[in-house]
Order: C-alpha cells, then structure tokens, then sequence
C-alpha cells in the first residue's frame, strides 16, 4: 500500500543519512521507478530530499531539517489518524490497521491522548445504514485486485436492467455522492468504463496478473454530462421537507412560502432516477414549472393509479387466497 511505503520511506531516511533507491526497492520489493516516485512525492510534501551522487551516493533527508524541525505535528498525526481511521471503515484491511498502529508509534506518550482526542472530534463513516450486503466484500475484493493488479470478473448490469459479464483491468475506486464507482479497462468493450459497484454481482478477483496500462487521473468525464444534462426547476414543497431539500440544494435556493411550505429551486436530472426521486416525497412536493416535467409527473401519477386501481377491480374471491 502505498501510504504504508511512504511513511516507512520517511522512517529509513530519517535514521540513516543516506540510502541508495535500489536498497529501497530491494526493501520494499518494487522497481526503482516507483521508489524514484515516492521520493517525489515525499519532497513535494514538503520534505527536503537530498541525493548523493556517486557509487557510494544515495537518497537521505537534509540534516538541518532532521535537527531543526519535527516530521509531524500533533495536527498532522491527528489528521493522518482521522483519514485512515475514515478508510478503515470502509475498507477492512490488515495494511491499514497496520499503518494507524505505526502513525500511533510517532506520538510521544504524553501527546497520546490529547492526539487522539483530536482524531475522533471528525469522523467520516462510508459504511451504509443497510442495503447491500456484499458492497463490503467487494471493496475488500477489488482493493485485493488494485493491490496486486489482477483482472477483476463480474456480471454487471446497466441503467435499463440488462446484465452482461465483464472481465477488466481495475485502475481505481471512487466514492461519489454517497455510491461507489470503479474505473477500469473492460476487456470486451476494449476501452475504458465506470462501473457502479451496487449493479455488480458474482464479483471475483482473477488469478490472473495483467501489465498497467497508461491511464487519465482527471475527474471521470460521465460527471461532467450529467451536470451539463441538470436544470433547475421550482418546487412547493412541505417544511418537514426542508432537510431533504437544503442536503440537495443549499439553504440559498429555498424561500419561506406561507406557513408551512417552501418554494425551491431544486436542480434536476430529467432522467428515471429524478423523477423516481420527486416521486418519492409524495404529497409534500408538488413541482411548479417548467410545465413539461410537471406533466410528466401527472402522466407517472395516472399510471401508479392505474396500477393499483387494476388490483382493487379484482374479484373478492382472491383475497382469500
């Protein structure tokens, strides 16, 4: 893991003055390139590296800031502390309780519980109320499969329902407005996808190692379509409402209306997923404008109604049944 690598890196560099990158790779059991990447990112982080040239050169850390500075503050150890303890939440992993046990080894005893106290005072819980069952394994299981880079086999299926069976390259994980997404080289549709972990089932990491291929850290594009796809439109809505709405839309957006209602200008996605969403606030929503969403609305309405006014036709007799 790399977080692990780094702070062990860190470690080495500040007992010993120097350390060649083939040690370390040797050490850590990967290529020298990836050592010469960490290091880079150990000095960008605001860490002075040195580099010995020579046969007897090597990497170390600037002795004036051994002598002169601290590695980490009481904020920084409470911040490293926080974040992983939010990942472990979401992640069950050995590295990771390993990493917070070795964060906690840096703290001088009489810091330690004033550290702590500091990295409980915000606390981001990722795991669900409930739901999906087998969303905990799977992260366990495409963590695996990052780690290792091995291909990952599932059977997914898409917004309408329809399944297929997927076999892909994972690159990396995403949480986003509360779902997770994974980004991946699909192996059937030779390009790259984002896959929405709740539509996945029969998910497995194949014994199977493949060669990493170049991959675009940017923001995933499908984001940027959807936002381009919302409009805003005007609700009425109850004030039982007004957490729902302000999570959704910013207290900005909404204006006192009455007694006990609100006028909100609420964004929307025109698609299934937004109508099923202003459907499910029942009689306490009703949209204003513009005229096209709210009637198609009223056509949703009428088919529900049809629905359960089929079940109220049936003849008496099937109730006992």
């Amino acid at each position: 893991m790399k977080i692990d690598r780094l702070i062990s890196i860190i470690m080495i560099l500040l007992e010993r003055k120097k350390i060649s990158a083939t040690k370390l790779a040797e050490i850590f059991e990967v290529s020298t390139r990836t050592i010469y990447r960490d290091i880079e990112t150990i000095n960008s982080a605001g860490i002075p590296i040195i580099t010995y040239p020579g046969i007897n050169g090597g990497i170390g850390i600037m002795e004036e800031y051994k002598i002169d500075k601290k590695l980490f503050t009481t904020s920084d150890i409470a911040t490293l502390l926080m974040s992983l303890g939010s990942i472990s939440r979401a992640i069950t992993n050995d590295e990771i309780i390993s990493t917070i046990a070795k964060v906690k080894g840096l703290i001088p005893n009489e810091q330690i519980r004033d550290i702590e106290l500091k990295s409980s005072q915000i606390t981001i819980d990722l795991a669900p109320w409930i739901g999906n069952k087998k969303l905990q394994p799977n992260l366990e299981n495409i963590k695996k499969a990052l780690d290792e880079k091995k291909f990952l086999s599932f059977e997914y299926s898409n917004s309408s329902g329809k399944k297929s069976n997927r076999k892909i390259e994972p690159y990396r994980l995403v949480l986003k407005e509360s779902n997770w997404y994974l980004q991946g080289y699909c192996t059937f549709r030779w390009d790259f996808r984002i896959f929405k972990l709740s539509r996945m089932s029969s998910l497995e990491v194949i014994d199977e190692i493949f060669i990493p291929r170049e991959f675009d850290n940017k923001p995933l594009g499908v984001w940027d379509n959807i936002k381009k796809n919302i409009i805003v439109i005007k609700l009425l809505v109850h004030e039982s409402l007004r957490d729902r709405m302000v999570e959704h839309c910013g207290e900005e957006s909404i204006q006192p209306y009455g007694e006990s209602k609100l006028i909100v200008n609420f964004p929307f996605e025109e698609n299934e997923f937004g109508y099923n969403m202003l459907l499910s606030y029942g009689d306490k929503c009703e949209c204003l404008e513009p005229a096209h969403v709210r009637e198609e609305i009223i056509c949703r309405v009428k088919d529900l109604l049809r629905v359960y006014n089929y079940f109220l036709k049936l003849p008496t007799f099937l109730e006992d049944l």
